[in-house]
């Protein structure tokens, strides 16, 4: 190896015997005295020329130092014959230390927090897996709390998510295949499966895609992921992939026969595949009595279809065709409609929803209740005091925000709400005509929609009586003794006794 510019990325070049000339080739390639964190410390141990190349701050320093000190008491003659696997085997002390030759490989384990032993006269160099990422505690997740539960959650260090999950399922046949994605990120992401239930076309499918990404890094993690293995439906609103960032939910599929995605840096694991109604269900319906659960489950689904149909139904009945009411609801409509038009009022009232919703994750915590006074009473009260906008329609766009809220999918949520802006601005365009045809639109997209191969719309289209029974009513777990058909499971029985 003697050319000293870094070498392609699909190229690993071979460590020369001269540590020197090996380390010429480090320094350029890794930046040793531009970049203030990448560390070159070069020692001698028994008689031969020892160097350290590590990034500051991924290290664990106890660690090494105890490596360190075991060397400097090893006299020259311990280490005259087979150095390398003397030095393996019996005196660096640690778990995971393997032998590596390839300039690429070593660059990318330096890089990823591991320490490279460089040895003069030897083409191996060794690489010693003593690193520390800076990670938060597992604490829960802020988008699916519950009020009984587990309270640990996903955090950004891909070790400690599959550990959580392996918390949760003892089984030898979990496996967690890593690779790694971005020619300069080098992003490790991982495929948890249950090798004898997760069905094995599926499981070749997630990895053919994952290995076709071609892109320099993924600084968005999974959400970058997503859209490389989703690419055909980038435009479709609706997820075709869920998230979680609870270890219980994540387990809990995975015993299903769902291919999971974990990817370094994010606290949320990818979910493959899922179903639109995969999207409504929570961990509280499961966390709670049966029949609790299903009363939860029903004012969910009843939330979720108010934030998406009541204003364009209340806009058709009431201010175009007011005379398809029923006398009983003749109260129904607003008295003086405002100097706004009432279709504008919607669309206002909507886009400012999402300016509150964008000041409260932007404002800081001590300041967030008085953003919230401001939004509500200046602006609304005073909004409707002064005639700009009805008091109806300001309740009725309340009550769609506040079932928009129960979705329990965040992209759900945000999807359905660009699909009541159409309904809205159908009915408004095309009177009933326009809001029927605006709901078939929807109905075939969902049914064209496609999760990694599977129907989107499962159970509904295909049409499976059980499983759109289990959807509709949380049934005890005593009673789902099958896993779910959308997911082909090599043993579809969770229960075969």
């Amino acid at each position: 190896m003697t050319n000293t510019d870094i070498p392609p990325a699909d190229q690993d070049l071979q460590l020369e015997k001269k540590l020197a000339e090996n380390l010429k080739f480090f320094d350029k390639v890794l930046g040793i005295g531009e970049s203030y964190d990448m560390i070159k410390r070069e020692m001698q141990f028994a008689g031969h020329d020892f160097c350290l190349l590590y990034v500051n701050g991924f290290i664990k320093d106890g660690i090494l130092d105890d490596i360190l000190r075991l060397l400097a008491t090893i006299k020259r003659e311990k280490l005259a014959v087979d150095t390398l696997e003397k030095l393996i085997q019996t005196y660096l002390t640690h778990t995971q230390v393997e032998k590596q030759s390839k300039t690429n490989t070593i660059i990318t384990a330096i890089l990823s927090g591991q320490t490279a032993i460089l040895i003069d006269g030897y083409e191996e160099a060794l690489i010693v897996d003593a690193r520390s990422y800076p990670a938060r505690t597992p604490q829960e997740p802020e988008l699916e709390r519950v009020v009984r539960g587990s309270r640990d959650g996903f955090v950004e260090t891909l070790v400690q998510n599959t550990v959580l999950t392996r918390r949760r399922i003892r089984d030898p046949r979990l496996r967690m295949e890593t690779m790694q994605i971005g020619k300069r990120s080098k992003t490790d992401v991982c495929v948890a499966y249950l090798q004898d239930v997760a069905d094995e076309e599926l499981v070749r499918e997630i990895k053919t895609r994952l290995e076709k990404i071609d892109v320099d890094g993924l600084p968005m993690a999974e959400k970058s992921v997503e859209e490389w293995l989703t690419k055909r439906n980038n435009w479709n609103p609706y997820p075709v992939i869920r998230y979680t960032e609870r270890p219980d939910v994540a387990a809990n599929h995975l015993l299903e026969g769902h291919v999971l995605i974990y990817v370094d840096t994010s606290p949320s694991v990818m979910i493959t595949p899922t179903t639109v109604f995969h999207h409504v269900q929570h961990a509280e319906e499961f966390r709670e009595n049966p029949a609790v659960g299903a009363y939860i489950r029903w004012v969910r689904f009843i939330g979720i279809f108010v934030s998406i149909f009541l204003i364009p139904l209340w806009i058709l009945f009431t201010l175009i065709h007011r005379e398809w009411l029923p006398e009983s609801f003749a109260f129904l409509g607003p008295d003086d409609v405002g100097a706004i038009p009432i279709i504008l009022q919607f669309l206002l009232a909507d886009v400012g929803i999402d300016m509150m919703r964008m000041a409260a994750i932007h404002t800081p915590t001590p300041l967030a209740t008085a953003m919230g006074l401001i939004a509500a009473v200046l602006i609304g009260d005073i909004a409707v005091s002064v005639g700009l906008f009805s008091p109806e329609s300001i309740l009725y766009m309340a009550v769609a925000a506040i079932g928009m809220f129960s979705t329990p999918s965040y992209e759900l949520a945000m999807a359905n709400r660009l699909t009541r802006l159409f309904f809205i601005l159908a009915v408004a365009f095309l009177d009933w005509y326009g809001l029927v045809g605006a709901i078939v639109l929807w109905f075939v997209l969902l049914m064209r929609t496609k999760s990694i191969t599977r129907p989107y719309l499962w159970p509904l289209v295909p049409l499976n009586v059980k499983a759109m029974w289990e959807i509709l009513v949380r049934t005890p777990m005593q009673y789902k003794n099958q896993r779910p058909e959308i997911v082909k499971p090599q043993d579809k029985d969770r229960q075969p006794n």
